[in-house]
């Protein structure tokens, strides 16, 4: 028979459970997590000023990363991805087209809200805490040239191996308000030796190259425009990431201006078309081609949520694709 005693209860109650204690240790835990996240955002600072590219590994960590890479693949398993798109032209009749000899990614655009996405919901929310950071932190170099309110949705990528590529390319050449691009990998056991897929930046002018590996929960940073022409090497197993696209306040303003006055000039040329064929007897010569696609902007912009949400305005594109980069 097994008994007790009041002493075998106190030999029990090794450590003290006293408030004061549980309020120490959950401040110097809330302290130490204070200080990762500042020398996190500190080291993204100082990499962006000086390479113009900031890698950040072990982002969320294993379990959190596997419950985003298990929400991704059931999307990817549903046939919820379609083919990656680019465009050849920033004109309004040359549409967005598709080619497996320029990118072979297939993609889906997820706000956040949909069924099944709550963790990749979760992700960007962390990105746009690290975003909204360095952007307002004191002594940020570069990033303070810029003013970052909103962002696109995430766009959900996979590779599905066979060699499928990326070729070089700029995220942002036209000045659409894009200026950080942040991508995130789930890509478990990734060895580039055999699996390629590696992301090769080759920023300008210079020679350097910077090599990066999709690695499981690695997150990276890099300028949007023509510092950093990129590609996605040739990958021969199953590749996912995640990435989204954040805007400077301006330059994105005056992107907007732009494609509302190329939304008002093609109006105006549609409608003197429309015009001359109820006219049959006009002199007047039409145009040769009139384009009913949208304006130079290829990009319905959405706002991101989390930190980046509270002073965010609802201001989206007047043309209806995503951005195809």
């Amino acid at each position: 028979m097994i008994t007790s005693t009041t002493t075998d209860y106190k030999n029990f109650f090794k450590h003290s459970a006293h408030p004061a204690n549980a309020e120490q240790y959950f401040r110097e835990l809330l302290d130490k997590r204070e200080r990762r996240y500042e020398d996190l955002c500190r080291n993204i600072i100082s990499d962006m000023n000086q390479y113009g590219l900031s890698v950040v590994d072990d982002f969320l960590g294993m379990e959190t990363g596997l419950k985003i890479l298990n929400e991704v693949r059931s999307m990817y398993n549903a046939g919820a991805f379609q083919d990656g798109q680019v465009v050849t032209n920033q004109t309004p009749d040359v549409p967005a087209v598709r080619g497996d000899k320029i990118r072979g990614d297939k993609i889906k655009w997820v706000g956040g809200n949909e069924p099944g996405c709550s963790n990749v919901w979760y992700l960007t929310n962390q990105i746009d805490s690290v975003v909204y950071r360095v952007n307002t932190m004191k002594d940020n170099g570069i990033l303070g040239n810029y003013h970052i309110r909103e962002r696109t949705r995430a766009m959900v990528a996979c590779y599905p191996g066979s060699g499928t590529h990326y070729v070089m390319h700029v995220d942002n050449p036209q000045k659409d308000g894009r200026v950080i691009t942040a991508i995130y990998y789930l890509n478990i056991n990734w060895d580039a030796r055999e699996s390629g897929g590696i992301l090769r930046i080759r920023p300008t002018p210079g020679t350097t190259v910077a090599d990066i590996e999709p690695k499981f929960d690695r997150l990276i940073f890099f300028w949007s425009d023509i510092r950093n022409p990129h590609e996605v090497q040739p990958a021969h197993r199953t590749r996912y990431a995640i990435t989204v696209w954040y805007f400077d306040a301006k330059e994105r303003e005056e992107a907007l201006i732009r494609a509302k006055l190329e939304n008002s000039k093609t109006n105006n040329l549609v409608a003197q078309v429309q015009a001359q064929r109820t006219e049959p007897d006009s002199t007047t010569t039409p145009p040769a081609a009139i384009a009913s696609s949208s304006p130079s902007l290829p990009a319905s912009m959405s706002t991101g949520t989390g930190a980046l949400n509270a002073n965010v305005s609802s201001n989206s594109c007047a043309t209806s694709n995503e951005i195809c980069t």
